[in-house]
């Protein structure tokens, strides 16, 4: 019975809050009117040639502030009316020509600040919606990188168990495997590992954006990288029928590039140069590798045999996800260059893309060097 009594019935809540609405409406025009009244008191109780019409600018300012365009522009007309009104009430006084003109002004400045308060409200307005659209977005975004990133570290999981159990049916422990379902399995396999290698660069990604890119360093030697990963990428060097060519600079013996820097992550930049420039380079092309020394820094360029890239997409190339519009560029995730870029930055390395003459393209980065005593 006591709960009862407490409840209070729900049309008297609406009731409530229609009027604590209406209040609150009510203010503005309660202050304006108010407003109005000290001006008008200021106004008629003095001659003519005392101007007070100034002071309406509040009362403008305040409607501007509180009320609709129509009231806005109501209040303005008001005020610019009574300011002329004036010069003809109190009755019996001689009009001069100053003062005629000094309530022309007045009104003109009534309406200037009629006009700028609308337009100031206007950008106000603007400026919260283009706020408020920001942070939508901000906030959809960071939904859908969180999404991202979980979905992208639980597929791991399964493609990882996918790939075991190729490698135990490959080796015959549930049977006999012919030499056809031999290759059907390594096809199998290496799709899955693509697959798996592409999810674990989607996790880098969002990881490195949040985090930062965390690095292990310590002296490496990009020709030794360079070499690793030429004979990690021999199968679809075969495949593609691509040759694959290393040089040094204006020298044709071998020499040793020596950075800090993190061997894994680097690695991984020689393999997304190397796998773009071999599937952009045509069936018997060439790929090559030039690496220099300088005093300073190291640089290392991968050139294809392809069809170049089109001066649109150069300031593109290293963008997440971009997808060039070319013939020459082939399906992708638009993730490799991305990632690359994300490692030579932390590595305080520089990474870029031309066009190489006559054909091809040039994709390159420098490092900077440390001397052999370093190592």
């Amino acid at each position: 019975m006591f709960k009862s009594l407490l409840k209070i019935p729900k049309n008297v809540l609406l009731q409530e809050k229609y009027l604590r609405g209406r209040w609150s409406l009510a203010q503005p025009s309660k202050r304006i009117a108010i407003l109005f009244a000290i001006v008008i008191a200021l106004e008629f109780s003095t001659p003519s040639e005392y101007l007070f019409g100034y002071l309406y600018t509040g009362p403008i300012i305040l409607a501007n502030s509180r009320l609709s365009r129509l009231g806005k522009l109501q209040i303005t007309l008001i005020a610019a009316a009574l300011t002329l009104l004036n010069v003809f009430i109190p009755h019996g006084e001689t009009i001069a020509l100053a003062t005629f003109a000094n309530r022309a002004i007045a009104i003109m400045a009534l309406g200037v600040t009629g006009y700028l308060s609308d337009r100031n409200q206007q950008y106000q307005e603007a400026i919260a919606l283009a706020k408020a659209q920001l942070q939508s977005q901000q906030q959809l975004a960071s939904i859908r990188e969180d999404f991202v990133s979980t979905l992208t570290h639980d597929l791991k999981t399964p493609m990882l168990g996918a790939i075991e159990t190729i490698k135990a049916f490959k080796s015959a422990k549930f049977g006999d495997v012919t030499p056809h379902q031999q290759k059907v399995l390594e096809t199998m396999a290496r799709s899955h590992k693509m697959s798996l290698q592409l999810v674990e660069t989607l996790l880098d990604i969002y990881r490195n954006d949040t985090e930062g890119l965390k690095l292990q360093l310590a002296p490496v030697n990009l020709v030794a990288l360079a070499t690793e990963v030429i004979a990690t990428l021999a199968d679809l060097s075969a495949a593609r029928r691509v040759y694959i060519s290393t040089s040094y600079g204006e020298s044709d013996f071998r020499r040793c590039l020596w950075v800090n820097g993190d061997a894994v992550q680097l690695q991984r930049v020689f393999v997304n140069l190397l796998t773009n420039a071999l599937n952009h380079s045509p069936r018997g092309g060439k790929v090559e590798i030039v690496m220099a020394s300088h005093s300073n820094y190291q640089v290392v360029k991968v050139s294809d045999s392809g069809l170049g890239i089109t001066a649109g997409e150069l300031s593109h190339l290293f963008e997440r996800f971009y997808q060039g519009n070319s013939d020459r560029q082939a399906k992708g995730s638009g993730l490799g260059l991305y990632l690359s870029r994300q490692i030579i930055d932390a590595h305080g390395g520089i990474i870029w893309a031309e066009n190489k003459l006559p054909h091809g393209a040039l994709f390159g980065f420098r490092l900077p060097a440390i001397s052999a005593n370093e190592t």
